[in-house]
C-alpha cells in the first residue's frame, strides 16, 4: 500500500499514545507530527499547514469535561477554517464528541484504537479535507471568473438610440424566463447581450453557459449537449454532464444556431420541449432548467421558407427577439467605444494613456465597419501598440478602403443622370447606416425630399 501523500498532527498528552500512533502512521502516511502540549497549537499551525489534526478532548488539566479539547478545537477552526479535526475520545464521551462534529469536527475516534480503524478513519477524513479544499478552490476560482466576465461584460457602451432600444428590451425581458432570440451580425456583441440579460434575471447567481455550435461538429453535438455514461463510445473514460446540466438553474446560451442541421434541430427541439435531456448510453431521463438563449447571424426566417430551419423550433426559441444593431447603425456610439478600449490596452500593455484626434475620430467615424465592434476593437488594439505618440493618428489603424461603399467618382456616357443620382443615395445612405437625417443633410436634401427619391428608385 502507497503512502497517503498528507501532513498531519498528533496533539495528546498521553506520551505512550502518541509514540504508538506515530510509530504506525509513519508506516502510511509521508508526514506524521505529534505534540503533547495543546498551547504549543497555534505556533505549529502558523509555521505548518497540516491536512489533518487528530486531537485529544481530555487533557491532565481538564480530565473528563472535554471542555479543553473544545476549546483548542475552536482554536484551530479560528486559525483554519478549512482544518480537518478528528477528535479522540474514550467511550464515555460519545456524546461530547457527537457535540463536536456538530461545532465542526469532521469525525471522531474512539480510544483505545485499533490500527486498522485508525487510519480507516484517517483515510475518509482526509477525503473530505481533499474535497472541502478543491469545492472551495473551485467556488473562489468561480468568484474570480464572474468578476472579470462582469468586468468585461458588464458596461454595455452605448448611448445612441438604436442601443437605448436594445436596453430597454433588456431590461423589460430579463426578469422573466422567456426564451431569447439575439440577432445581429458578426462582432456586434450578442454574447455581451446575453450575458446582460443573465445578470438581470432571477438566476444572476446562477451559471452562464456558453456553447458556441458553430464550432461543435455533428458526431460531438449530443455528447456536448447532453452528456455521456462511462462506455457510450470508445473514449468515455467516465460519466460526464453535458452543458445542458451544467447549465442547470442557471442561463444556457446557445451562439450560431443557424449552424445547426435539420437532425440536431429535431434533437435540440425535443430537449426544449421536454424539458430533459438523456445521457448518451443510458435511458435515464435528467430534469432540466434553464433559461434559453440563441444567437444567429443568419436569416432564420428565410431559412425556414427555405426549409433549412425547423419553424418549430424557431418558434420555441424566440419568445423575443433582440436585434443588435450593426456598429454603422449606431455610429454615434463609436468614440466612447474607441476610447474604452484604447483605455483598456494602454493599461494591458502598460503603454502611457493615447487619445484620438478630430482627423483620427472622422475617419473612424467614414469607416463602414464590416466586423462591427469587434473589428474595432482589434484595429484599437493593433493603433495602441504600434503608434509612437501620444495621439492616435489616422495612420495608425491601417484601415483598408476594401470595405467602404464604392461610387463611380468619374460618370461616363452610359450612364444618364437618374442611375448617377440613384448610385450616390445609396452610397450615401449606406454610409450613414440608414440614417435618413444625416443622408439628407450631406446630399443637400430634405427629409421629404430624400424619402421621394428613394421611393421613386425603389431604395
Amino acid at each position: 500500500m502507497e503512502k497517503m501523500n498528507a501532513k498531519i498532527l498528533i496533539v495528546d498528552d498521553d506520551q505512550d499514545v502518541l509514540l504508538a500512533a506515530r510509530l504506525f502512521l509513519r508506516q502510511h502516511i509521508d508526514i506524521v507530527h505529534t505534540e503533547k502540549n495543546p498551547d504549543n497549537i497555534p505556533d505549529l499551525l502558523r509555521v505548518e499547514n497540516y491536512d489533518l489534526i487528530l486531537l485529544d478532548m481530555n487533557f491532565s488539566r481538564d480530565a473528563t469535561s472535554g471542555k479543553e479539547g473544545f476549546h483548542w478545537m475552536n482554536k484551530i477552526l479560528e486559525i483554519d477554517p478549512a482544518a480537518a479535526v478528528i477528535l479522540i475520545t474514550g467511550y464515555g464521551d460519545i456524546e461530547l464528541a457527537v457535540q463536536g462534529i456538530k461545532e465542526g469536527a469532521t469525525n471522531f475516534l474512539l480510544k483505545p484504537w485499533e490500527n486498522k480503524k485508525l487510519l480507516a478513519t484517517i483515510s475518509a477524513t482526509l477525503q473530505v479535507r481533499r474535497s472541502r479544499v478543491e469545492l472551495e478552490d473551485l467556488r473562489g476560482k468561480q468568484r474570480v471568473l464572474i468578476a472579470d466576465q462582469d468586468q468585461a461584460y458588464n458596461n454595455i457602451i452605448g448611448s445612441s438610440p438604436a442601443m437605448m432600444k436594445v436596453l430597454a428590451t433588456v431590461e423589460k425581458v430579463a426578469k422573466t424566463d422567456a426564451n431569447i432570440l439575439i440577432l445581429g451580425e458578426n462582432g456586434t456583441g450578442k454574447e455581451v447581450i446575453a450575458r446582460a440579460v443573465h445578470r438581470a434575471s432571477k438566476r444572476e447567481g446562477e451559471v452562464f453557459i456558453s456553447v458556441d455550435l458553430g464550432a461543435i461538429t455533428e458526431s460531438l453535438f449530443e455528447s456536448e449537449l447532453f452528456g455521456y455514461k462511462k462506455g457510450a463510445f470508445t473514449d468515455a473514460k467516465e460519466d460526464r454532464a453535458g452543458r445542458f446540466e451544467a447549465a442547470h438553474k442557471g442561463t444556457i446560451f446557445l451562439d450560431e444556431i443557424g449552424n445547426l442541421t435539420h437532425s440536431l434541430q429535431s434533437k435540440l427541439l425535443s430537449v426544449l420541449q421536454n424539458r430533459k435531456v438523456i445521457r448518451l448510453g443510458s435511458n435515464k431521463e435528467i430534469p432540466i432548467d434553464v433559461r434559453l438563449v440563441c444567437a444567429t447571424n443568419m436569416p432564420l426566417y428565410q431559412m425556414v421558407n427555405e426549409g433549412k430551419f425547423r419553424q418549430d423550433l424557431l418558434y420555441r426559441i424566440n419568445t423575443v427577439e433582440i436585434k443588435i444593431p450593426a456598429l454603422r447603425e449606431r455610429s454615434e456610439d463609436i468614440e466612447a467605444l474607441a476610447e474604452h478600449f484604447i483605455e483598456k490596452y494602454c493599461k494591458k500593455y502598460k503603454l502611457p494613456k493615447k487619445r484620438l484626434n478630430a482627423s483620427t475620430l472622422k475617419r473612424l467615424m467614414m469607416h463602414h465597419w464590416p466586423g462591427n465592434i469587434r473589428e474595432l476593437q482589434h484595429a484599437v488594439e493593433r493603433a495602441v501598440i504600434m503608434s509612437e505618440g501620444s495621439v492616435l493618428e489616422p495612420h495608425d489603424f491601417f484601415l483598408s478602403d476594401a470595405s467602404e461603399p464604392k461610387v463611380v467618382e468619374n460618370v461616363t456616357t452610359n450612364l444618364n443622370l437618374e442611375e448617377t443620382e440613384k448610385m450616390l443615395i445609396r452610397k450615401v445612405v449606406d454610409k450613414y447606416g440608414g440614417n435618413i437625417s444625416r443622408a439628407a443633410k450631406e446630399l443637400g436634401l430634405t427629409r421629404a425630399s430624400l424619402y421621394r427619391r428613394m421611393e421613386k428608385y425603389d431604395l
